[in-house]
């Protein structure tokens, strides 16, 4: 099974909308806690649908269970709290959600995990990817 991530800043709407496009995916799933403010410019929950149907003939799936909490990314981004304390807190929301049970094998299927951070070395979609590999196996990993 793949599973692509990608985030969104840092790229133009062209460069973002060619790159999934060339991927393969076949939806993309929003992993984002606030997926509608007006800093995330096209990738604004109404408008990334409309974008991803017309533009790449892809689904779009917002599952906020592979988000993490307010209080977490407060504590990470406003706080300036360590990486490693917010990814053993968030590894720990996924295990208590149990997404491993919770998150259908066939939305995560040649899907594409969205969110906000141009890299994803510190960001949580390249944990929940990790986190559903570790737990569900055979899984091919690709950071767009």
């Amino acid at each position: 099974m793949k599973l692509s991530t990608i985030g969104f800043t840092k790229k133009s709407a062209e460069t973002f909308f060619e790159t999934l496009r060339k991927s393969g995916a076949r939806r993309v799933v929003d992993v984002r806690l606030n997926n509608v403010s007006q800093l995330a410019g096209f990738a604004k929950k109404q408008d990334l649908s409309y974008f991803l149907e017309t533009i790449c003939e892809m689904e779009y799936v917002h599952l906020p269970v592979l988000a993490p909490t307010k209080e977490m990314l407060d504590g990470y981004k406003k706080q300036r709290g360590s990486w490693d304390e917010y990814e053993r807190a968030f590894l720990e929301l996924m295990k208590e959600r149990k997404i491993e049970k919770s998150v259908p094998r066939e939305i995560i299927a040649d899907g594409c995990l969205l969110c906000s951070e141009d890299k994803p070395h510190h960001c949580h979609r390249r944990l929940v990817a990790e986190y559903l590999e570790k737990y569900w196996g055979n899984l091919e990993i690709v950071h767009l």
